[in-house]
């Protein structure tokens, strides 16, 4: 019992909004049918070569990119709530369209342009999070969304591989009817919590959360660590990246006709590790730093996916996804509580999609790059170079903990000396 506890004190005392939150994403990720299996979409539906899937795919993620900007801005301007269900509803629309569409561009433009209206609405969720948290308590809030995201994924992938065959268009209509409840929830019970961050600002006691009017590219420049934190996360996504892309392309190239199942059991299995290992996780390194935990993040990435790159029976597709999820895990609870704590409340819209568009463009443009290598040399290939950038990106952000620590350390000393100064 003092184990359970221990693992559930994470997620214990905080506002009811944040778990109507989480409970809104675990069931709109319930119907998160179609972006995992869009490589096979377009490859196996479609026709496209490599290089043409991996465009496309990259593309859906490059155009989240401005979208999220937009939305951000629109999210601290006009509040988090009404710019999360006007896109949202739009996007869950698109998706119940596609039930009467055959596979085609069409429906492929149809998809990138719901892409398009989630980015809009996605940075006012890690707002809506950070407004209604104390800085103690957002590594919990966002793991709790985590692991909701990951229970209904794990449903939706073992649903997925299984629809996509012989059901296709089913897959569409779980994706919108899921959309729809998750916002209904949002609507009828959370307020706007534009009005709690700004309300919140004289009770701040960390000086990098005040709330401030200055634009956001000189809150940016006031805190250089962000960008290059930035940057360095960009060479995980981009890692990551080949995991709905390659993955799948490397299942049905060892296990023709199979891919789609296997790809749906490793996506249920990577989901399942989550649930269950996200608790964990956070509990044994809560006492690290967010930047310590990522760290240990990319030697696992590395690991993970490296795996691939000299075994390649199905064995190692889970032990691979395994050992990968685990560094998922521990990247994802830790970035947006590092980056929250350093940006002021009035900024929490523009940074949620500021920084995530750096990060993104790796997700965005791994695919894009990646295809043509896979093109050109084969599976094997294509992993050693995926290995090569996660461990040049998992460097990073050692160096940038060693820089963070080396700063906390001075700021202690300094505080040490004007405490004792007798003047003082």
């Amino acid at each position: 019992m003092n184990l359970i506890t221990k693992l559930l004190n994470p997620y214990r005392g905080m506002r009811k909004e944040i778990y109507i939150i989480a409970l809104s994403k675990t069931i709109n990720a319930m119907g998160a049918l179609i972006h995992p299996f869009m490589t096979l979409l377009l490859s196996r539906k479609i026709g496209l070569s490599g290089a043409e899937t991996g465009f496309y795919v990259s593309l859906t993620g490059i155009i989240y990119g401005p979208a999220s900007l937009l939305g951000g801005k629109l999210s601290d301007q006009f509040g988090r709530k009404k710019i999360l269900i006007i896109f949202e509803s739009i996007a869950a629309l698109g998706y119940l369209l596609c039930t009467g569409l055959q596979p085609s561009m069409t429906m492929v433009y149809l998809i990138m342009l719901n892409s398009f209206c989630f980015g809009i609405a996605g940075p006012s969720h890690d707002a809506m999070t950070a407004d209604l948290t104390r800085s103690e308590q957002r590594e919990g809030a966002y793991s709790l969304n985590y692991l909701g995201f990951n229970f209904g994924f794990a449903i939706a992938q073992v649903i997925a591989g299984y629809l996509f065959e012989n059901y296709f268009h089913l897959m569409f209509l779980i994706d919108g009817i899921t959309a729809v409840c998750g916002i209904l929830m949002i609507f009828f019970l959370i307020p706007e919590t534009i009005n709690i961050s700004h309300n919140e600002e004289s009770q701040i006691s960390d000086r990098l959360e005040t709330g401030e009017t200055k634009s956001i590219l000189r809150v940016l420049m006031e805190r250089p660590v962000l960008p290059v934190f930035a940057l360095v996360a960009f060479g995980y996504r981009f890692v990551y990246s080949c995991w709905p892309f390659l993955i799948p392309l490397h299942a049905e190239g060892c296990f023709p006709g199979e891919g789609a199942a296997l790809f749906g059991l490793l996506g249920s299995f990577n989901a399942v590790t989550v649930v269950v290992m996200t608790p964990v996780l956070t509990s044994i390194f809560h006492k690290k730093s967010h930047l310590r935990r990522i760290f240990y993040g990319g030697i696992l990435f590395t690991i993970g996916f490296g795996l691939l790159g000299f075994i390649d029976t199905r064995t190692a597709f889970f032990t691979s996804t395994l050992i990968f999820t685990l560094g998922e895990i521990l990247e994802a609870v830790s970035l947006m509580p590092f980056i929250m704590s350093m940006t002021p409340s009035t900024h929490r819209g523009r940074m949620s999609a500021v920084l995530p568009i750096i990060m993104g463009s790796g997700y965005a443009l791994g695919p894009m790059i990646m295809g043509p290598v896979l093109d050109h040399s084969g599976f094997k290939a294509t992993w050693h170079t995926a290995t090569l950038v996660i461990v040049c990106a998992t460097a990073g952000m050692k160096l940038i903990d060693l820089f963070q620590e080396s700063r906390l350390k001075k700021r202690e000393i300094e505080a040490e000396e004007i405490n004792n100064d007798p003047v003082c």
